[in-house]
């Protein structure tokens, strides 16, 4: 059966011009699943219904590409291979083996949600949008993931790559970050959704998005659908996807000071509520504009900390540090061993033992040659 399928929609590029721009949703999602199957990417969370594999593979590949994530799937699935083992694991733990993917949350949500799992659904991790929902870190999206790919409910995602291939298809300019775009968008999905096979359908069309229909350069010469692509017709593929920018950076300044004692070296745990919770960097005087060095050291935080007459062995300024939200001006200041008022969250660590630390990423590359 065919139907017509119309999105009403301001738009600067006609979505339905004649004929050959009308594909009904079935047809869509079969040219889609067609195109996936002999297309798609050998990834190992595709080859099962665990619910709890695919929840590690979706809270891993959040902010990340798969072929970074990939790595860090295999070893969580290596050391936490189901529920039980997660939630017996100690943040520490957690923290040290998500180093390097940012984003250190979703690490920590990962624990409380596991430990959750554990205690209320008896270590099996649930297969529904609605008991998913309400998980800690899991959102609409995720939801709709794992429950279409581990029990195939008709659930339809949309991220970002799903945004960018019915906003192409569609020819939609509405933002797709605001909030009557997330609606129409979402309600797109909804009707394109194969009710047979939705969690085929999902991966299809997120594999088409991420393989074919790419940010950059789009494949449209081999695309299976350009016939009826509105971006395609009209040249827009680098206009669409539309997002607002909302984004406001903030410029952060963060002075290190290194600091030995024999053997140890002076580290600060981090505390909730900003970036790197609970992860280890160098003791910290943050600025709010860049100061010179002179002009730090005469700070009355910094002479409380480490006295009136310090020598400075050295200093060094570090690229800046590019996060989604901040940027982060880094400087290195290294001071000999001398008395310190130690703060609460202050300890000197074994430098043998800083491997076995959580520590951002940033930091870990600063520490590199104790970290040898």
């Amino acid at each position: 059966m065919f139907f017509l399928f119309v999105v009403k929609s301001v738009t600067k590029y006609p979505i339905i011009e004649s004929i050959s721009f009308i594909l009904c949703p079935m047809n869509f999602s079969d040219e889609l699943i067609k195109w996936y199957n002999n297309n798609k990417r050998e990834l190992p969370w595709r080859n099962t219904t665990d619910a709890y594999l695919i929840w590690l593979s979706e809270i891993i590949l959040q902010q990340t590409r798969v072929d970074q994530g990939l790595p860090y799937f295999y070893r969580f699935v290596e050391k936490y291979p189901d529920v039980k083992s997660f939630a017996a694991a100690n943040e520490d733990n957690i923290l040290k083996l998500w180093q390097g993917l940012g984003y250190y949350s979703r690490g920590r949500n990962m624990l409380k949600t596991a430990r959750h799992v554990q205690e209320n659904y008896e270590g099996k991790f649930p297969e529904s949008y609605e008991e998913l929902i309400k998980l800690k870190g899991i959102g609409e999206y995720t939801a709709a993931a794992i429950s279409s790919f581990s029990a195939n409910e008709a659930r339809a995602v949309v991220d970002g790559n799903v945004y960018r291939v019915l906003a192409r298809f569609f020819g939609i300019d509405e933002p797709i970050n605001s909030t009557t775009g997330k609606k129409m968008f979402q309600s797109i999905a909804n009707d394109l959704l194969n009710k047979q096979n939705p969690g085929l359908h999902n991966q299809a069309i997120m594999e088409f998005g991420a393989m074919l229909c790419k940010p950059k350069k789009p494949a449209c010469g081999i695309c299976p659908v350009r016939a009826g692509c509105a971006a395609f017709i009209h040249n827009a593929t680098t206009a669409l996807p539309v997002k607002l920018n909302k984004v406001k950076i903030r410029e952060r300044y963060f002075n290190y000071f290194l600091l030995t004692n024999g053997t140890k070296l002076l580290m600060n745990k981090r505390t909730e509520g900003d970036i790197w919770a609970n992860l280890y960097d160098l003791p910290l005087i943050e600025t709010k504009i860049f100061l010179s060095v002179d002009d730090l050291m005469a700070l009355p935080e910094t002479k409380e900390l480490f006295g009136n007459e310090v020598t400075i062995t050295e200093y060094f300024n570090t690229n800046k540090q590019v996060l989604t939200h901040q940027h982060l001006h880094i400087r290195v200041i290294k001071l000999p061993g001398l008395p310190v008022k130690m703060k609460e969250n202050w300890s000197f660590i074994e430098i043998k033992n800083l491997k076995k630390l959580a520590l951002p990423k940033t930091i870990f590359i600063l520490l590199g040659n104790y970290l040898n």
